[in-house]
């Protein structure tokens, strides 16, 4: 099976088990799925959070996404209980499309290493 299409199939499941667990059915997006990952690597639980917040969250999921591929690394966490993470590559340029195809890749492979854990 090629890459791309495993990558799509994955993908897809991934995207199906969250949207029944979290979005009762409606098909989350990109950056819904990465607020939920920031929540859970958070690990405050689910609450009600301000604009500026639901941003953070999305930084923290996609520094963590990308921290396997060498581009952060957990640093530490803050006294409010958030974590930082430090700049150690700095991100390729890469078209939109290359963009949403590796966070597509950074979460299923994220997922597949906490269904493990």
């Amino acid at each position: 099976m090629s890459r791309d299409i495993e990558l799509k199939e994955n993908w897809e499941r991934v995207v199906q088990f969250l949207s029944d667990k979290f979005a009762e059915g409606d098909v989350l997006d990109l950056d819904a799925i990465l607020y939920l990952i920031g929540i859970q690597e958070l690990g405050q639980g689910l609450q009600s959070f301000k604009k500026d917040e639901k941003i953070n969250l999305m930084h923290i999921a996609i520094c963590r996404l990308l921290e396997p591929y060498g581009y952060y690394e957990f640093d530490f966490i803050d006294p409010d209980g958030w974590p930082h993470y430090k700049t150690l590559a700095a991100l390729p340029s890469l078209k939109a499309g290359e963009q949403t195809v590796l966070m597509k890749e950074a979460i299923v492979k994220y997922f597949s290493s906490e269904a493990t854990q």
